[in-house]
């Protein structure tokens, strides 16, 4: 667990400085890449709460817009515009260590880790495949 936590740890850092690069909070940051699928429980997935989200959302402004729910017009999803997603772009680009990290692996490591961090939380496989 301890080496699940600095890895976890060296991404977060990373992507903080990325995001800080690009004129983003890391939480604004982490918001628009959950944003490349349409995601009903965003404040959950933040692990912030729900009244968080509204402010998230308008400190993003051309980034992300809000679009009524087609089952219920009463709620608003919040999607990536497509400045959202060039900026998503950038800032992964941008993640020099986690990058260094991963092309320590070949295709095979890459996978094999993929799959197993996949069972350590199966519950949230079938949401950020």
């Amino acid at each position: 667990m301890e080496r699940l936590a600095r890895a976890a740890a060296g991404y977060y850092r990373d992507l903080t400085a990325a995001a800080a690069r690009h004129g983003l909070t890391m939480t604004q940051a982490k918001m628009l890449i959950l944003l490349r699928q349409p995601l009903p429980a965003l404040a959950g997935r933040l692990a912030c709460d729900a009244s968080n989200i509204t402010g998230l959302v308008d400190r993003l402004e051309a980034r992300v817009s809000r679009e009524a729910d087609t089952a219920d017009r009463r709620i608003k999803n919040v999607v990536a515009t497509e400045e959202g997603r060039e900026a998503v772009r950038l800032v992964r680009a941008d993640m020099r260590g986690t990058s260094e990290a991963f092309a320590r692996l070949d295709e095979e490591g890459r996978r094999t880790l993929y799959e197993l961090l996949g069972r350590l939380h199966p519950e949230d496989t079938q949401k950020t495949t």
